[in-house]
Formats: C-alpha cells, structure tokens, sequence
C-alpha cells in the first residue's frame, strides 16, 4: 500500500513538473521525451513518468511519435482556432448557467474588480484576478463534467498565451470584457452574460492568432 502511495505522488510530481515545463516552453513542441532521461532528470522511477506521460496524452499536450517515442505535441494556429471553438461552446454554456444560479453579490464584486481602466503593468496580477473569475464562474455553474471539461481547455490555454505574448492593451481590454461578462452575471442576465462572452473570445482569439502571425 506504500510503495503504490509513493507511486502515485511521484507520478504527480512528474506530471506536475512537466506539465509546466511545457506549458511555460521550457520543453518546446517536437522534444522528445525519453523514459530514462526524464526519469533520471526528474528523479522518478520509469513506471511513475509513464503515468505522468499517460497523462499529458489525454490532455494532448505530449502525442506518440512511435510506439517508443513521446514528443511534446506541436501547437498552431488551427490548433488555436479548434480549441477556441470549444472554449467558446463551454464558456458561453457556463455563463449562461451562472447567471441563473450564482451568488449575484459575487459577481457584483468581480464587476467591481474589473472597474479599473488602462494598461496592465502586471501580467500575474491579471492572470490571478482571472482565476479568480475563472472560479466562481465554474462554482456558480454548479456543473462538474462542464468544469472538467475547461479545466482542460485552461490547461492548453497557459501554453496559447506563452506563445502569443502578453499584449498590455489587449490585457487592459480583456478586463473591461470581464466587468461586462460579471456584470451581467450579477443582473441575472443570462443572454447578455453569454453574449459578452462570445465578444470576449471572439476578441482573445483575434489578438492570440494576430500575435502569432506578427511572430512569423
């Protein structure tokens, strides 16, 4: 029973520690990702990294380049375009259901604080009041497979944004689309709450895909 204990925290260690090198591009798309090297770098055994790789296949951050070769799968602007598509479907569904069950003084003070207007100086500081949003809307929706299913797509989400730069304006813009998003929520305005949503998105995958073409 402790020996498959201590498996089990070692492969979410591995996960852990690896999800994030890829996410930050640490381990950039095409590294191949050897058993050995991996576990001897991450100071695992070989059958805990392969439950951490098993688990970075089901997010569809590492792909199979052979029956012994796992790479960090490739990520581009199609790739972006297809993942939008299902964050929009879930994001606008979660919206809609929050605005007619969540705690509307929550969402009032989320209005509050997006109410700040100018460019943003702190990328982390946004990033953390967006969980923060992020949260109570998952929490207000009161739906888990919907919340699985983003907690999914924020997971690709943090690599998208890496490879897009922070742009301070499309910051500072994204948080007035927020306060409307969260504004409408606290109304109890489902449609509206959806609506800002979809503007929302629509205008975060216009700049990811415009910042990738600037790159190139």
């Amino acid at each position: 029973m402790a020996s498959d204990g201590g498996s089990s925290r070692a492969g979410d260690r591995a996960y852990a520690t690896l999800l994030r090198e890829i996410q930050y591009g640490e381990l950039a798309p095409g590294t191949v990702l050897g058993e050995v090297e991996q576990a001897a770098r991450l100071g695992v055994s070989r059958t805990p990294l392969r439950e951490a790789l098993r688990r970075l296949r089901a997010d569809g951050l590492v792909r199979q380049a052979s029956p012994r070769v796992t790479v960090v799968a490739d990520v581009d602007a199609a790739d972006i375009v297809a993942l939008f598509a299902v964050r929009r479907a879930l994001e606008e569904t979660a919206a809609r259901l929050a605005a007619g069950r969540g705690d509307r003084a929550a969402f009032a003070d989320l209005r509050d604080a997006f109410a700040e207007t100018g460019a943003v100086t702190d990328p982390d500081a946004y990033y953390a009041r967006i969980a923060r949003f992020d949260a109570a809307l998952d929490e207000a929706a009161a739906n888990g497979y919907l919340a699985s299913a983003l907690a999914i797509v924020r997971t690709h989400l943090v690599r998208v944004r890496r490879l897009a730069r922070d742009n301070p304006d499309r910051l500072a813009a994204s948080i007035g689309e927020h306060r409307l998003i969260a504004a409408a929520i606290a109304a109890g305005d489902a449609d509206l709450a959806a609506h800002a949503t979809h503007v929302h998105l629509h205008n975060a995958l216009t700049s990811i895909l415009d910042s990738l073409e600037a790159s190139a």
